[in-house]
């Protein structure tokens, strides 16, 4: 199948405007060609972060990239970081040892960095491996024998909305940022444990990537919007069940706000490929660094 049929079949799938595969060429080729490009100048699989907060659109734009970097000739592999939070039973220790926050999965210290390492490991040294697979609906990882098969591989994506974050200063630290961090971690040991976590094995592990890509959203107001959205749309599909209020989503987008917030506000600096997206979702700019050896 043609490239573009490849990608109409995605907006189709995932109900894209139809306006999608059209703007997944212009903005999606040029970063597609850049990647292949640092692939060739190694002698190993090319680990690429791919950072993006909730509601940019990340991980359907792995999805563009992959078919992309197939019709190139090159094996692409997508790796969630999702897909490596710790099963709920750890996570339940964690609230009872460090933080009751911790039962929420998905800020740093909720993941099993070790196991992640490991992948990539295998799948730099060419090896095939089994990557877990974490099911939302019963937030928990399924059993082994539900896990997919990952590499060999050309090219990695590593996406994750906190990919190649960096931790923050102890004076950031001190003051509360939102309701949820006032009035759930007035002392800050949940926050300062995020960031011992983003100081020692997220470090070492964002420390792998060779490149680094970030989807940058216009603000954190509007990504707090997305999810609002989000919400909006289950509740049609689901008659209101185990759907979040106004209030709830809110309070749900504070657990990852301060984090959110400082790589909105210090990425885009660094980040060797900036896309930015706009208010409806699309992609209105790109911007490359001079290439890092």
């Amino acid at each position: 199948m043609a490239l573009l049929d490849q990608l109409i079949s995605l907006a189709e799938a995932e109900s894209l405007p139809a306006s999608y595969p059209a703007m997944a060429m212009r903005w999606f080729e040029p970063l597609t060609d850049w990647l292949a490009e640092c692939h060739t100048a190694l002698d190993s699989p090319l680990l690429v972060g791919v950072n993006g907060a909730q509601g940019t659109g990340k991980t359907t734009a792995c999805a563009v990239l992959s078919l992309m970097l197939e019709a190139r000739g090159l094996r692409p592999l997508i790796v969630g970081l999702d897909d490596f939070y710790l099963d709920r039973s750890a996570r339940q220790q964690l609230a009872r040892d460090i933080h009751p926050l911790l039962k929420t999965r998905g800020v740093p210290g909720t993941h099993e960095v070790s196991l992640l390492q490991r992948t990539l490991e295998a799948v730099a040294a060419g090896e095939s491996m089994r990557m877990p697979v974490f099911d939302k609906a019963i937030d928990d990882r399924l059993p082994a024998t539900d896990w997919r098969d990952a590499g060999p591989a050309d090219v990695v994506l590593l996406e994750g909305w906190c990919i190649g974050a960096t931790p923050e200063s102890a004076e950031a630290l001190a003051t509360p940022i939102n309701n949820l961090e006032s009035d759930e971690d007035p002392d800050g040991r949940w926050r300062h444990f995020i960031n011992e976590q983003l100081a020692g094995p997220y470090a070492a592990l964002f420390a792998r990537l060779h490149r680094l890509v970030m989807l940058k959203a216009p603000s954190m107001q509007r990504i707090l919007e997305w999810r609002q959205l989000q919400e909006q749309k289950l509740a049609k599909r689901r008659s209101g069940s185990g759907v979040m209020s106004p209030a709830e989503v809110k309070h749900f987008v504070e657990h990852y706000e301060r984090l959110t917030r400082h790589c909105l506000a210090e990425m885009p600096a660094r980040a060797d490929y900036l896309l930015e997206v706009a208010d409806d979702h699309s992609i209105c700019s790109a911007s490359r660094r001079e290439p890092r050896p």
